[in-house]
């Protein structure tokens, strides 16, 4: 039983002891382990402050992409409908040139189509003067093949002359 129930020396040695311990225990251990512990939550706070600043910066960054990648496609979009401005215009100035080259052309052709055709009649004219002057001369030639016939014909002539 004096296991169960302890002495007094005992238990007031045990009390010292344990008491030792923990002064110990404080100085040597528990120190050092919360020194640590508050330096382990400072730098998990430094961490955390770290990783949220990082994450701000992350978000700030990704706006920032955004607005440039709007930007940029507001800048193609621009220079697109440029360049489709630009291809329509000259666009509609070939098929204005082609047109006044095609009218330019059109009055060239009638142009010499006339200049042909005034040059034809011209030489009919004179195909045709020299073929009734044949004829006339031929038929003078049948109709005063005599003396006669002759001088009536200048004598005619010479009166109509006079009347003119």
């Amino acid at each position: 039983m004096e296991l169960l129930t302890p002495a007094i020396g005992l238990l007031f040695w045990m009390l010292v002891v344990f008491v030792i311990l923990v002064v110990i225990l404080r100085v040597a251990a528990w120190k050092p382990i919360m020194n640590g512990l508050k330096e382990r939550e400072h730098q998990i706070q430094s961490a955390l402050d770290l990783a949220e600043k990082t994450r701000a910066d992350m978000a700030k960054l990704q706006s920032d992409n955004e607005k440039l990648l709007a930007q940029a496609r507001a800048e193609r979009d621009s220079i697109l409908k440029s360049a489709k401005e630009s291809a329509d215009r000259l666009i509609a100035e070939a098929k204005d040139r082609a047109g006044i080259e095609g009218k330019r052309i059109i009055e060239d052709a009638r142009e010499a189509i006339n200049n042909e055709r005034v040059a034809i009649v011209a030489q009919m004219k004179k195909e045709i003067v020299t073929i009734s002057l044949d004829i006339a001369e031929k038929v003078l030639r049948k109709e005063l093949g005599d003396k006669t016939s002759q001088e009536k014909l200048v004598a005619d002539l010479a009166k109509e002359a006079r009347l003119n």
